[in-house]
């Protein structure tokens, strides 16, 4: 691309503490972003991603503050322009999407409404009906189906990549000429992810938008960008093309960063050794249902058939992987694991005992043996408590140890996750997600649990974090024995730490499998497109323009009959439509619900029979 395409030239930014002359948070960040560029910028937790995104835009807060240079666009520096300016140019020409899709919009008013109020305050000449145009025609650009119906729809009716997909359209309905993308990929799952790095592709090709793509993840830029920022500390340490950023680094950081990047496949990789064969908890053919009152009915309701069926074994010592499409049904199922929420069918035993049996004491007492850890670091502690006080609270609860040894066994806890027990009188703010994280886990820990149960509990951290945090879950199971539940969409941890994995798909586990027989050998259709979808350096077996989904399932309330994966299968049969398959057991082990297994499936689109 050459020069006179640049749209946005960023010269010496450098951003500080107002209450700190000699800090340095941004140091001297300069390049430039051309017309129809993708430029990636990658650096883990802390390095000043999100504040350069901000700082671009003029858009700190306090205690930050800009201490010195030039964000240039059409000639203007935006550092320097009043507010009244800068607003024409925010949200108009200058579009931003954050990582949290859910967070950004009003709950209470439907989506394609909050998007043509955002048009019509950037372009006040503009008409209701050439705004409400404007909205479907960029609803229908980044794929969202049925674009005339989900224009009327809340933001809680939308999945978490159809929200991410809305959040585009926000940015992109105003066509704007640069496009800041902040970890926009971080909370999706593998498949969504994909569709979303193909659909920022694409837009670029359509609108010639520049693009600056942050990520906390090398292989997920590597995909998408043009080049590579490194940021270390808020210095940009390499930039090169991702093809030189990869085969031949620089920069020690950036060496770094590469060697402690988690590979899936290749010479020599494989998953964790066989566990202990003894059965902590045993679930068969549990469903769960819900109930929701249908629109414009006075008393119909929509069963939303959440959990459908599962069956799996759970044993000492091991780490289960629960993986699968946001809507499959991973929470649902977590909630009935951690018996938060009941099945209306079926049993789940723990040690032995069911727990549909259990009185409320005897449950109480049981529950100290299995614990629940959350996706969100933090909405799940409460802010006006002490540490060591959220961590004593379930000794205090259960009643586990004498008052005088509650504190003992917190500093202990503290000491075993890597937090600091000079913390123990602090509140939690200030805190990063990693040491939230570790509270929760500490929080845990102190009731010896025999099982844990985590629920996307590292999605919220970036690659080198989350390492950092499996090497504690590591060194605890080894020290207390405990059993892990892994629920998440990071393929390449599951591949990395769980025995077996189980991949779930419309409610139902479709797939359980030996973690290297599911890696090199998936079964199901359905695993090999989330394996497609996976970002990865290695060399990938699974190519995503074969076996990457496009769409969503089907809805939990009308489930087609058949197999539920028929409408998006590549290999469908006549038979797929008419026969609900049954688990089939592989020939290694484990099971796969499917009508192909065992079969030489003919390699063909669905044309004539969906």
């Amino acid at each position: 691309m050459s020069e006179d395409k640049t749209v946005l030239c960023v010269r010496d930014l450098t951003v500080g503490l107002d209450n700190d002359p000699a800090a340095r948070i941004l140091d001297g960040i300069s390049f430039d972003l051309k017309s129809g560029e993708i430029l990636g910028l990658i650096g883990e937790a802390g390095s000043g991603k999100t504040v350069l995104a901000r700082a671009l835009v003029k858009g700190l807060g306090a205690p930050l503050v800009t201490r010195s240079g030039a964000v240039h666009y059409k000639g203007a520096d935006l550092l320097g322009l009043s507010e009244r300016k800068l607003s024409k140019i925010r949200g108009k020409e200058i579009g931003y999407i954050g990582a949290n899709p859910q967070g950004s919009l009003d709950p209470t008013i439907p989506v394609g409404n909050q998007i043509v109020e955002k048009l019509l305050s950037v372009s006040p000449g503009m008409s209701r009906k050439a705004a409400t145009e404007r909205a479907l025609e960029v609803l229908a650009a980044v794929r969202i189906p049925s674009p005339e119906v989900r224009f009327h729809e809340y933001p809680f009716q939308f999945s978490g990549g159809m929200m991410q997909r809305v959040m585009i359209v926000d940015a992109l309905v105003t066509n704007p000429a640069v496009l800041i993308a902040d970890n926009i990929t971080q909370p999706l799952d593998v498949t969504v992810a994909a569709q979303i790095i193909r659909l920022i592709r694409d837009l670029r090709e359509q609108f010639s938008t520049a693009i600056l793509f942050i990520s906390s993840s090398l292989p997920v830029a590597e995909t998408v960008a043009d080049e590579v920022m490194v940021l270390q500390s808020g210095r940009i340490v390499e930039k090169a093309t991702p093809t030189a950023l990869v085969q031949n680094p620089q920069h020690d950081y950036t060496k770094s960063l590469l060697s402690r990047l988690p590979r899936i496949w290749g010479e020599g990789i494989s998953g964790p050794e066989a566990a202990d064969t003894r059965t902590l908890m045993t679930v068969e053919d549990v469903h769960r249902t819900y109930f929701v009152r249908k629109k414009g009915s006075f008393r119909g309701v929509n069963a939303v058939q959440a959990v459908r069926g599962v069956t799996l074994d759970i044993r000492e010592g091991e780490n289960i992987g629960i993986v699968g499409e946001s809507g499959c049904g991973k929470s649902t199922l977590t909630r009935l694991l951690a018996w938060l929420e009941s099945p209306q069918a079926g049993s789940i035993r723990f040690a032995g005992q069911d727990l549909s049996k259990l009185g409320a004491k005897d449950l109480t007492k049981l529950r100290q043996s299995f614990q629940l850890l959350l996706q969100d670091p933090y909405s799940s502690l409460p802010s006006r408590m002490p540490i060591g006080r959220i961590i004593a609270e379930p000794l205090l609860i259960h009643g586990l140890c004498k008052r005088s040894e509650i504190r003992g066994r917190v500093l202990a806890a503290m000491r075993e996750v890597g937090l600091d027990p000079a913390l123990e009188n602090q509140l939690t703010v200030g805190l990063s997600a990693g040491q939230r994280q570790r509270i929760n886990i500490a929080r845990a820990l102190v009731l010896e649990p025999r099982l844990m149960i985590l629920d996307e509990t590292l999605s919220a951290l970036d690659q080198v974090e989350q390492s950092k945090l499996f090497e504690v879950f590591d060194r605890l199971q080894k020290t207390h024995g405990f059993t892990y539940i892994f629920i998440s969409h990071d393929m390449a941890l599951v591949r990395k730490v769980c025995h077996r994995v189980a991949v779930m798909y419309l409610g139902r586990i479709v797939e359980f499998a030996d973690n290297n027989a599911l890696f090199d050998n998936p079964a199901h259709p359905y695993s090999r497109a989330l394996l497609s979808a996976v970002p990865t350096l290695d060399d990938h077996p699974f190519s995503s323009d074969e076996y990457l989904l496009e769409g969503e399932p089907p809805s939990p309330v009308h489930i087609p009959p058949g197999c539920s994966f028929r409408s998006r299968c590549p290999l469908a049969q006549e038979i797929c439509g008419r026969v609900d398959p049954v688990a089939q057991v592989l020939p290694g082990g484990g099971s796969a619900m499917c009508h192909l297994v065992g079969q030489d499936a003919p390699a063909r689109s669905l044309a004539a029979g969906k």
